[in-house]
């Protein structure tokens, strides 16, 4: 994209492993000032990110976040909204508590929500800005035995971005949601390992249990860096007449068009 995002101001939530690294990483070599958050500092740092220590289920985070980039940086040009985790357990509605839906609809949901809310008036003073949510495919194809209360956040997430995206166009701001499928990150080998452990069965079949669910035609999860790539291209002025959407970055396990 010939360093067309060079000295853009950009964050992303849960930004130190997994995908979010692979975004940071790749937002990074394309020129940007990166800001990552997670709730602890990694141990390595190759690429210098601005680091800021963060619990994004606490409602007072974003503020402090938003305080401390425009502090420091004067500005934020591109929000990239990916912390998020299927926390509870499996076994459908029954094994759901209170809890356990407040704590998904808190991380997947209100963090993006409260984030945008602190940082967006910024973005509309500048009359430019972009923001990528990252959700999943799981909220149009939610498995009810393994992601019922995540995907409903997720759900809620998707919708909330089309509709943010309907009032921020004419400020010039773009907002864009990023579904990815089954994608090979700690959190979702952690995930599976959880699974197996629970269904009392070895690794290898809970990953195809969870395979056969998804039905990917491709028959293998994403690396982190195949949803950066997207990302990367979303957030670039090559992009400029894009927004309102949801991508799929599934390998064809949508069954629809």
């Amino acid at each position: 994209m010939d360093n067309s995002l060079k000295g853009r101001v950009a964050l992303v939530t849960g930004g130190t492993k997994g995908i979010g690294k692979a975004i940071a990483d790749r937002l990074s070599s394309e020129g940007c000032k990166v800001v990552v958050t997670a709730r602890t500092e990694p141990k390595e740092n190759p690429n210098g990110h601005y680091f800021i220590a963060s619990d994004l289920t606490q409602p007072e985070s974003a503020e402090s976040i938003a305080k401390e980039i425009l502090t420091t940086f004067g500005r934020i040009d591109i929000i990239v909204n990916n912390a998020g985790a299927n926390l509870s357990p499996g076994g459908g509605f029954s094994t759901l508590s209170d809890e356990h839906w407040i704590t998904d609809w808190q991380l997947n949901f209100l963090s993006v929500v409260r984030i945008n809310k602190a940082l967006l008036p910024v973005m509309i003073e500048q009359k430019s800005g972009v923001i990528i949510n990252i959700s999943t495919g799981a909220a149009k194809q939610p498995i009810w035995e393994m992601t019922m209360s995540y995907s409903s956040a997720k759900a809620a997430l998707n919708i909330y971005s089309k509709a943010l995206a309907n009032e921020l166009g004419a400020k010039g701001v773009r907002v864009n949601v990023v579904s990815p499928g089954v994608v090979k990150t700690p959190l979702m080998l952690e995930f599976i390992e959880n699974l197996a452990k629970s269904s009392n069965i070895k690794v290898d079949d809970a990953f195809k249990a969870v395979m056969d669910k998804v039905g990917a035609p491709l028959g293998r999860m994403a690396d982190p860096e195949e949803i950066a790539n997207l990302v990367a291209f979303l957030v670039s002025p090559e992009a400029k007449y894009i927004t309102g959407i949801n991508y799929s970055v599934d390998g064809g396990a949508l069954p629809v068009v």
